[in-house]
């Protein structure tokens, strides 16, 4: 989906309601001002979150994501703006250097990864003193119904077929227990220093009150917040 199909995502997720009425304001309410300070941005997509870095004068935005293609957007959009390469996660931020960001968003990006441990260890790294990192990713509770082995506490490849741009993909991602994700923050020096499941607006209640409802009352994601 995020390679194939990246035009088309960049499209649909400019207003669509998971990502640009639920997943996007509940994240920015964690962040603090913004202005003229050092940002990286951990699976920056089609770049949503970068254009609203740079709008509220970031000093500097970096922007990182497995996919080239996402990568080609953000170029394409930001010209020498932004930074942008494609970079796997997986094996945490081995081009950074240690102690430069002030701040570190990662929207949903962690249930892609098998492994949390490098990539929380290098946000540890490439973190200024007093800097923080805000994140979102699949709440535990809603991903536990993927789950084939019928325990909480496993780790599992989840497979599941998503109609996000309008033609079926096959999306693979692990479901995993909240501690196993709070213990990869701490492990890694972090302080956990706010956790949200995300407020529900009128704004999508108007756009779909089906999804509205279901919002309401079943956690979708979760939205932490943690400091150096």
């Amino acid at each position: 989906m995020y390679s194939k199909f990246a035009q088309q995502y960049d499209e649909v997720i400019q207003g669509n309601i998971y990502n640009a009425l639920f997943e996007r304001p509940n994240l920015q309410a964690m962040l603090g001002d913004i202005k003229e300070k050092n940002i990286l941005d951990l699976g920056c997509g089609s770049g949503v979150y970068a254009g609203y870095f740079l709008s509220e004068g970031a000093a500097s935005v970096t922007c990182l994501d497995f996919s080239a293609e996402m990568v080609n957007i953000v170029k394409n959009k930001f010209n020498k703006r932004v930074s942008a390469y494609a970079q796997d996660l997986s094996e945490g931020l081995p081009k950074e250097a240690d102690g430069q960001y002030d701040v570190i968003v990662c929207p949903l990006v962690i249930h892609y990864l098998k492994d949390l441990t490098a990539l929380f260890s290098d946000v540890y790294r490439v973190l200024k003193p007093g800097g923080y990192m805000a994140f979102s990713t699949h709440h535990p509770f809603a991903d536990f119904e993927c789950s084939t082995s019928g325990n909480y506490f496993d780790t599992e490849l989840v497979q599941e077929e998503w109609n996000t741009v309008g033609t079926p993909v096959q999306v693979n991602f692990y479901r995993r227990p909240l501690v196993e994700i709070t213990n990869a923050v701490t492990n890694a020096g972090l302080s956990i220093t706010q956790i949200s499941e995300g407020q529900v607006s009128e704004t999508i209640k108007q756009t779909c009150q089906q999804t509205y409802e279901r919002l309401r009352k079943h956690p979708n994601f979760i939205f932490i917040k943690c400091q150096k």
